[in-house]
Parts: C-alpha cells; sequence; structure tokens
C-alpha cells in the first residue's frame, strides 16, 4: 500500500539518506523525556525543587491527559531566563562538561521544559520576588504564541495541555485515566518521601489525592504516605562511613509485599531505581521473611557527587555507583544489625481511631502485648529502637548472623485449616450441581478442556521435599507435585464455580491503610472484589474497612492477608476490564488461600491434596500457568545416572 504523507511533506526521491526536520527531530527527543503524564509531572517538580520552592501544588485533570499544572513558590525566573527556559539545552545548572561530576540538582540537561513544550500546549507564568510584573509566555507544539507581562504570585506556574495533541501515536499508548492519575500519584508520592521539607499537594479533578504537610521529620511523611499501620512498624537505621551515609527506615518482617513497589531509594535526595539496592535490602531481611516478599523501606543515601552518576538515561531515574558493590554490602549488613538488635514480635494492637478494636495476632507467642498507637508511634518516632553504627560495628561479612537465623516455616495446622477448607468447598460445589470451570477471560461461557487425570492415580506418597515438593511414586515413575501450584489450582476452580455466593461476616470490621496511589486503583477494583465475596468501602483518606470476605480465607486472623489481596491486584496497574480484573481477582485470591511454599505437611496432608487435585478440570497447571505436576520415568532416571546410554 502506498504510504500517505501530509500536505507539504511529500517524500523526497533521489538520496535515500536525508536529515530530519528540526519539528520531527524535537517530537523524537521529546518521547525519550516525556513518556507519560507523570514524566511531565515529575519533571515539572524537579525545576520547583531546584528552584528552592517549600511549597508544590498538582493539579490534574482527566489523568493528566487534559491538563496538569505545576505551581511553586521558588525563586521564579526574570523575563530574559523565562524567554530561554524553553530552549532545548538551556539550563541554569551547569556550565561545562567538568559540572556533570558534582551535580547536586535534580534537573541539569536541559531538556525538561523544551520536550514538554514540543509536545503539548504550555503557559508559563513566573515571577521574582523582587520583582513588581511577572512574565506569561504561552508555547504550542514548540512554537511561542505569545509573550506578555502578567500578574502573578512569586514562584513560577506551568500549566500543561492537551499532552501529545501533535503526536498521535504517543497519544493512543496512554492508558486509562486512573491509570496515568497512579502513576501521576507514585511519582509525586516518591519526591515527597524524598523531600520531607517541603510541601506537597496532589489534587485530582478538584478532588484530593495526596496532601503532605513540609516537616523537618521525615517519619511525618512516611505516616502520611504509607499510612498508619506501616509506620507503626518501622524501625529506624543509620550507618556512616568516610564516604557515605545511609538514613531512614526499614519495616519489621511483619510487613511485607509482593513486589519491590515500596522500597523507595533516594541518592542525593533523587529518587533512583536500582536492582543491585532492592536486591541489598531484600538479602538483609535474609529468612526473616518468605522468599518471595519484599519489605517497606525509605532509604536515603548521602555520598559525594562525583561517586555516583546521574547521568545515565534521560530520565534520571537510573545511577551507576563507582562503588556499588560496598555500598550494596554497607546496606545489607545495616538492615541485619538492626533486625538483629529490634524486638520482632508481632505485637497485638488496640485501635481507638477504628470503627472498632481491630488485633493482629502472632503466631509466634501465646502472650497478648497491648500497646496504644501513640505508644508505637512513640518507640518509632523517639528512636528507642534507633542505632548507629560506624563501618568497624559490623563483621566483615554476614555470614555469623544468617547463620543464626532460623528458616522461615508456616505451622502444620495452617496446612490442615487450608486442606479443610477447600475440602468442604469442593463438597458444597458438587452438592449444589455448580459444574463447569469459566473460561478466564469470560467467566460465563466455556469450560476447561477435558483432561487425562491417569498420571494422578495411584500414587504412593514418599515424603516432602523443601517443604514445597510432594515426592511420589507411580509404578517405576518418580511424580513431584508442587504443593502451593496444586492447591491453588483447586482454590481457583472453586472460587470460579461460586463467585460471591459464599462469604462469611467479620464480627470484627477489619480496617486496611493504603497508601494514595493504591487508593487511586482501588476505586476501580472495588466492584471486582464484591463480586469475589468482599464487602469494603471507604473510611478515611486513605483507609477502606472491611465487613465481610470470602469464606474461601476461613478463620481471619488479622489485617495482613486482606491488604495482601489489596496489594497482589493493585501491584501492576490497572488490567484491562474486557480481559483480566475477574480473572485477576480469581487467581489472587486463590494464590492467598492456598498452602505456601515452605509449610510442612504430614503424610496423610499429602494424600489429601492429592485426592483434591484429581478432582480438578484441569489439573497439571495452576492459574498463572506454572506446571503443577512433573513425572521421571525410570528410563529418563537411569539415563541422568549415566545407568543407559
Amino acid at each position: 500500500m502506498k504510504k500517505e504523507y501530509p500536505e507539504g511533506k511529500e517524500k523526497v526521491q533521489g538520496n535515500r539518506i536525508r536529515i530530519l526536520d528540526k519539528d520531527t527531530i524535537n517530537k523524537i527527543a521529546a518521547g525519550e523525556v516525556i513518556e507519560r503524564p507523570a514524566s511531565v509531572v515529575k519533571e515539572l517538580i524537579d525545576n520547583s525543587i531546584d528552584a528552592g520552592a517549600t511549597e508544590i501544588r498538582i493539579e490534574i485533570e482527566k489523568g493528566g491527559k487534559r491538563s496538569i499544572l505545576v505551581r511553586d513558590n521558588g525563586c521564579g525566573m526574570s523575563r530574559e531566563d523565562a524567554l530561554l527556559s524553553y530552549k532545548k539545552h538551556a539550563t541554569s545548572k551547569i556550565m561545562f562538561i567538568e559540572d556533570l561530576d558534582t551535580i547536586s540538582t535534580m534537573g541539569f540537561r536541559g531538556e525538561a521544559l523544551s520536550s514538554i513544550t514540543a509536545v503539548a500546549k504550555v503557559e508559563i507564568l513566573t515571577r521574582q520576588q523582587e520583582e513588581i510584573t511577572g512574565t506569561k509566555i504561552v508555547i504550542h507544539g514548540g512554537k511561542v504564541l505569545e509573550t506578555s507581562d502578567a500578574g502573578t504570585a512569586p514562584g513560577t506556574s506551568v500549566h500543561v495541555k492537551d499532552l501529545f495533541y501533535n503526536t498521535p501515536a504517543r497519544q493512543k499508548y496512554l492508558k486509562s485515566d486512573r491509570t496515568e492519575l497512579a502513576h501521576i500519584t507514585d511519582t509525586v508520592m516518591r519526591l515527597a518521601l524524598a523531600n520531607p521539607e517541603i510541601s506537597f499537594t496532589l489534587l485530582s479533578d478538584g478532588k484530593p489525592v495526596i496532601r503532605n504537610a513540609g516537616s523537618s521529620d521525615p517519619f511525618k511523611s512516611i505516616v502520611n504516605l504509607l499510612g498508619p499501620d506501616t509506620a507503626r512498624s518501622m524501625l529506624p537505621l543509620e550507618y556512616r562511613t568516610e564516604d557515605f551515609e545511609i538514613r531512614g527506615y526499614i519495616s519489621k518482617p511483619e510487613i511485607t509485599r509482593r513486589d519491590s513497589d515500596q522500597l523507595f531509594f533516594f541518592v542525593n535526595t533523587r529518587p533512583v531505581i536500582s536492582r543491585a539496592i532492592n536486591k541489598a535490602v531484600r538479602e538483609g531481611y535474609y529468612t526473616r521473611i518468605p522468599k518471595e516478599r519484599y519489605p517497606v523501606a525509605v532509604l536515603s543515601l548521602v555520598i559525594d557527587p562525583r561517586e555516583v552518576d546521574v547521568n545515565v538515561h534521560p530520565r534520571k531515574a537510573e545511577v551507576r555507583f563507582s562503588r556499588e558493590k560496598e555500598i550494596g554490602d554497607a546496606i545489607t549488613l545495616a538492615i541485619e544489625k538492626v533486625l538483629s538488635e529490634s524486638n520482632l514480635v508481632p505485637e497485638i494492637r488496640k485501635r481507638k481511631d477504628r470503627v472498632q478494636k481491630t488485633f493482629e495476632i502472632s503466631e509466634s507467642s501465646d502472650r497478648l502485648q497491648v500497646s496504644e498507637a501513640a505508644e508505637i508511634f512513640g518507640k518509632s518516632a523517639t528512636g528507642k529502637t534507633k542505632c548507629t553504627h560506624e563501618i568497624s560495628n559490623f563483621p566483615e561479612s554476614g555470614g555469623a548472623l544468617r547463620e543464626k537465623a532460623e528458616r522461615y516455616s508456616y505451622p502444620v495446622k495452617d496446612t490442615e485449616r487450608k486442606l479443610k477448607k477447600s475440602e468442604r468447598l469442593l463438597n458444597f460445589t458438587s452438592k449444589d450441581g455448580i459444574q463447569g470451570i469459566p473460561d478466564d477471560r469470560n467467566p460465563e461461557n466455556r469450560k476447561e478442556p477435558e483432561t487425562n487425570k491417569g498420571s494422578l492415580e495411584d500414587l504412593r506418597v514418599i515424603g516432602q521435599f523443601s517443604r514445597l515438593y510432594i515426592l511420589a511414586e507411580k509404578g517405576e515413575d518418580l511424580v513431584l507435585i508442587d504443593q502451593h501450584a496444586a492447591h491453588e489450582r483447586i482454590l481457583y476452580e472453586q472460587i470460579l464455580r461460586m463467585k460471591k455466593s459464599r462469604v462469611q461476616e467479620l464480627i470484627t470490621p477489619v480496617t486496611i491503610d493504603l497508601t494514595p496511589k493504591e487508593k487511586v486503583l482501588m476505586e476501580e477494583y472495588i466492584p471486582y472484589l464484591e463480586d469475589y465475596g468482599f464487602g469494603i468501602s471507604e473510611f478515611g483518606d486513605n483507609t477502606y474497612v472491611i465487613t465481610f470476605v470470602p469464606e474461601v480465607f476461613g478463620r481471619l486472623e488479622g489485617s495482613e492477608i486482606i491488604h495482601d489481596v489489596i496489594s497482589d491486584l493493585l501491584a501492576s496497574g490497572r488490567v484491562k476490564k474486557d480481559t483480566g480484573i475477574s480473572e485477576r481477582v480469581c487467581k489472587t485470591l486463590a494464590c492467598r488461600a492456598a498452602i505456601k511454599a515452605g509449610a510442612a505437611c504430614s503424610p496423610g496432608q499429602m494424600e489429601e491434596l492429592i485426592e483434591q487435585l484429581k478432582k480438578a478440570e484441569n489439573p497439571y497447571s495452576c492459574p498463572h500457568g506454572r506446571p503443577t505436576v512433573i513425572t521421571f520415568t525410570k528410563e529418563e532416571l537411569d539415563r541422568m545416572f549415566a545407568r543407559i546410554q
């Protein structure tokens, strides 16, 4: 098919290689810096921070696709500077290439405003404190339409409208308004945690999403942005050497998340992403938390700018350290030291500021320890468990600490309870004649294909390996069954059959605190959670109250499992309505209610699990597609041991 070119841009005949026009170059370059509305918000807030602002206000419409307004009370710009600010590579942060070695500002490339004005309609209002009149500049698609005097408060206001209006190829790949707002909320939250002394306000379509007053105490920002429940569990951490300093807060092992999205790491107040640092934090907990879980951490690294390269990526989200391994080892050792010196037994809490008393029960202690929320806050905020360590105080390696750590294990009673629950649900669905497993993408239509279940017949259980795999033999074959994946498949099919037909009301309603980002996404998921048995409603700014839950959970002992379900659902953002929210809810409920990896099983429990798996429509894969059963024939084993050629 012949390619159509816009009027005035017919393809030039002759040479195949040509230099792109300036307008095309600017739009392509803008795509490296401005990926979505959250990128605009980040770049504008960076400029506000560099301008010395103590108050930053962000107003969003339609997830930032229609309008983004960022207003600050910083130093402002003169008219001359304002007229240069939107030019490509115009910056006040550096002058020479050598300045890249000592960058202490958030921005330095001179690309942010230039990129934003190339793909949006922008209005800039700015005034310096000593000036009487401010400056107004209107730019559409990189072209200046208006420059004039204007009355405005000291500081700078940048209003971005119709993002990507002139680059429809980028515009069509933006997600829903709520998803884009979630990314913006996450961006503002990270910058607010990195700069606790600055007041941040985020409004979406006139409704407040984040209000974080500036404070010299970073713990107050943690309480406000991560929620009181998380803040109560945070332990202060400080670590110093001659070359760098690490300070912040880490959660007790009782608070974990499925993903690493609540590991906040800042380098000289710059939010950064570092897999090496995430790994170092996770290794600091070692066996204190389950293998697939992550803690919550807010850590700030203060280091000589010459030791870190922030000029790695146009969005400045990734950095490189000259001594990355040393920093990672220091973080791991510091976390190990703090955890080893802290009381890690979960406490029963009596919270007067909730609907009713809500208890969090420790499985490792029979004694009930009751503390007021204020006392718990006091322990974290006053730093009674705070420890400051010089490098000489740490062992050369974490080996000694790790040898003392006990392997994480779930109690045997937990396995028995979960198996009895799935057996009762199997009997319920069979007795009521609820048959057929709906297709994941359309829960009303189709059944799973018929499956040959012969390989599960006549199994003789041998034992359990690594508290995860059931070993059994069938004739001369060795059969391995993943206990978590198998039970997850069993529960998944039952949940699909039942939907909200089996629920249990909680005697004591449970409250959960969400981050601002989680709350933004929660509103989209509530109808689907209700379909599968949750009674959930808003209760305060970032708090929800749960009044009943799916019967598949059995006895509910605390809010952790509910928060994990919500976090699991929200971790990857929005799922398209026509292809996945219901499916994701079912998979998450099954995963959270299933027997865990690391759970001990008796021979009778293993046999019961196999019997339940036989009744599944598709017993050979979990809802996420991982295998539940693997068979080794004697011939394959003989070949592995070189008994046959």
